[in-house]
């Protein structure tokens, strides 16, 4: 779980993963097309993806596909979201509202 909260605590990899979502098998020199970085921070932002398992790599010939890999963000929301869903959800962020604007008590 560290590597896959630390490769999505970067904008750069999760623009690389949203790219990837959109349409799956694209080479490093098509996701690098629609970025401001170089080569190099693309490909080292992959790997950082490839070992968290949010990547998977297949080689075309001479041309290595990317793909975004759904199973390892399944397991994150399953472990880590899934409790706040819905109703509790809604409840802490109801507590929360209660707590931030309630009237403070002076001393």
């Amino acid at each position: 779980m560290d590597k896959i909260f630390r490769a999505l605590a970067s904008r750069h990899r999760r623009s690389v993963l949203d790219a990837l979502y959109e349409r799956a098998g694209q080479s490093l020199t098509e996701l690098c097309e629609h970025r401001q970085m170089t080569r190099q921070a693309v490909s080292r932002h992959l790997a950082v993806l490839e070992d968290a398992g949010l990547v998977v790599a297949r080689w075309e010939g001479r041309e290595k596909l990317h793909y975004l890999n759904p199973v390892p963000l399944r397991r994150l929301h399953d472990r880590w979201l899934r409790k706040f869903d819905g109703s509790t959800a809604d409840a802490l962020l109801g507590m929360k509202h209660s707590l931030e604007h309630r009237p403070r008590l002076h001393r």
